[in-house]
């Protein structure tokens, strides 16, 4: 039997109702740095991304279009910055922190429609996507743990490769 076997499944997993259950709640209250930029990028109406960190890390840098909100000052502060029936994404500093889930909470119960971006604006800058800073827009190089890189184009592509990875996301 696999579970004597496995230390992954050494507790059983949960049957395909539970499964289903907990990884659609999930994904309604979170989503991923590709998928915001996508959005960004094809400029989805009524999203709005709020970067919930204090004002010295909004100033060292944040994403292109965010409105800067700090969980603290959402509940006095939000209806003067984000409309009502926007659809709202939170970020912090990375996996690590959970300002994002606190400053989403904030805005399920003044009633948006809201999610959670994981990995929040470490993972943004590790895919290599666009931040805005003092001296402009930049971008890091991509970290080759976080994001495929695109292969050289000298290197001849995998037999399994059937399309590029999106620049600064995973292909999932």
């Amino acid at each position: 039997m696999i579970g004597d076997m496995s230390r992954t499944f050494a507790v059983p997993a949960a049957d395909p109702v539970t499964a289903t259950a907990h990884l659609l709640a999930r994904l309604r209250a979170e989503t991923d740095v590709a998928d915001v930029h996508a959005d960004l990028t094809a400029g989805v109406p009524d999203l709005v991304v709020v970067d919930s960190r204090g004002d010295l890390a909004w100033a060292r840098g944040h994403l292109p279009g965010a409105v800067h909100l700090p969980t603290a000052r959402i509940a006095g502060h939000a209806a003067g910055l984000v409309p009502a029936g926007a659809r709202v994404v939170t970020y912090c500093w990375g996996p690590g922190c959970d300002g994002a889930t606190r400053a989403a909470l904030e805005f399920a119960r003044l009633g948006y429609a809201v999610k959670e971006m994981r990995g929040g604006y470490e993972y943004w800058v590790r895919e290599g996507l666009p931040v805005v800073t003092a001296a402009g827009t930049v971008r890091q190089p991509v970290d080759p743990l976080t994001a495929p890189v695109p292969a050289p184009v000298s290197a001849p592509a995998p037999a399994s490769a059937s399309a590029p990875a999106p620049a600064g996301g995973c292909d999932c």
